[in-house]
């Protein structure tokens, strides 16, 4: 249907109206509808309808090897997708029972955080255009940060927004020379850049009278809905799966968990700010505390030789094409496994039946739980809010529609 058909239903004695707004509406980013009942311009109801991006995902994983999966994941959150990787060889290296090295654990952190970085310097930058052309501006500024860091992840795996460098059992390789300079550069820099955005943001007159007191989300009302990430911490709640429950080494590193008081947009976006100075700050810490070592575990079985250790012996190659081709076997069983992405408390579930294939894969995405209280956060504020509303949430319909 189109973004501006529209039709009215009597309620009671007053009518109100029924408007689309998507999926071509501008804010929605062309995969979101939402059915917006409406009195004047206030909002008196509203139903987001999902699956314009619908892919898959998860019964496809039921049908790939384990090791075939992970380009998979890099595309339910196309702009974190390091961090949907680690997730997901988290839960299958859980599922076999092994632990990566230190080298391999620290450069996964560094990774993921960069992708914390470029999702949050996405979200900031098209919600602020999205609420007035006159801050516009800003979009460029994120952009170009954004670019130095896909510039890093280019470096590493040769592809700039779903990299797939992590492996079940470690990296793809290791970091190439010159690399760890190039990222200590960024972060020396990048904290001198939000100053700049922030200066020309976080006071303006016009970016507050639309996001302070708009849209408020209760911290009652957060954990009813399963809210986590940004959101869930804007609203007062000090969760983040980085300090409950660490993983990858995060309990080796000294950052704080921002949070927020009123839980409204301006308060997201507060949060947001501060996380970006926050994953600065671990990237530096690991940076610097970088170990040595081998970047994957020793189990053969499960993780491919690089190529100049490759043995040629033909009984070495048979096993070498089964392992690509068959994949490897993992123990009957069920695992569950939760990383913070930038969007909140992302989980994977596999099923093992002991076959080279999951028998069960189902993700647990926050852009999910974020649409579903839509409604409830834009109920009787006016149809300009929505706006407002949706660039605070940072959906990525991706993990929506998977």
């Amino acid at each position: 249907m189109s973004s501006t058909q529209t039709f009215s239903v009597a309620v009671g004695q007053a009518e109100t109206m029924i408007l689309n707004m998507g999926p071509q509406h501008p804010s929605t980013h062309g995969v979101l509808r939402l059915i917006l009942e409406l009195d004047g311009e206030r909002i008196v109801g509203a139903r987001p309808d999902i699956g314009y991006l619908h892919s898959g995902i998860e019964k496809t994983g039921e049908n790939r090897t384990y090791r075939q999966v992970l380009p998979y994941t890099d595309r339910m959150d196309y702009a974190s997708a390091n961090t949907n990787n680690l997730g997901y060889v988290l839960a299958v290296e859980k599922l076999l029972g092994i632990e990566v090295p230190l080298r391999a654990q620290y450069i996964r952190v560094i990774m993921a955080e960069l992708s914390r970085v470029a999702s949050h310097l996405l979200a900031i930058g098209t919600a602020v255009m999205d609420l007035s052309g006159l801050i516009g501006v800003i979009l460029m500024y994120c952009f170009w940060e954004r670019e130095k860091v896909l510039n890093l992840f280019e470096g590493v795996a040769g592809s700039r927004m779903t990299p797939s460098y992590f492996r079940i059992g470690g990296l793809v390789a290791d970091l190439p020379e010159g690399w760890v300079e190039e990222a200590r550069a960024f972060v020396r820099q990048f904290p001198r850049q939000l100053d700049d955005i922030e200066a020309i943001v976080t006071r303006n007159p016009i970016f507050l009278e639309r996001t302070v007191g708009i849209c408020r989300l209760s911290a009652e009302d957060a954990i009813a809905y399963g809210i986590t990430g940004p959101t869930l911490r804007a609203s007062g709640v000090r969760y983040d799966v980085r300090k409950a429950m660490p993983y990858s080494g995060y309990d080796r590193f000294d950052f704080e968990v921002p949070v927020g008081q009123n839980g409204d947009v301006y308060d997201r976006y507060l949060v947001r700010m501060a996380e970006l100075r926050q994953s600065t700050r671990i990237i530096e810490q690991a940076l610097n505390d970088l170990p040595d070592g081998p970047i994957n575990a020793d189990e053969r079985k499960i993780v491919l030789p690089p190529k100049e250790e490759l043995d040629t012996s033909m009984e070495a190659l048979i096993h070498h094409f089964k392992l690509v081709t068959e994949g490897f076997h993992p123990p009957v069983g069920q695992v569950f496994m939760s990383v913070e992405s930038s969007k909140g408390e992302l989980g994977y579930y596999l099923v093992s039946d002991g076959g080279p294939r999951p028998y069960r894969f189902r993700v647990r995405t926050p852009s999910f739980a974020a649409v579903q209280v839509l409604p409830l956060i834009i109920k009787g504020h006016m149809l300009a809010d929505v706006v407002a509303a949706i660039g605070s949430l940072d959906l990525v319909m991706g993990e929506v529609d998977r």
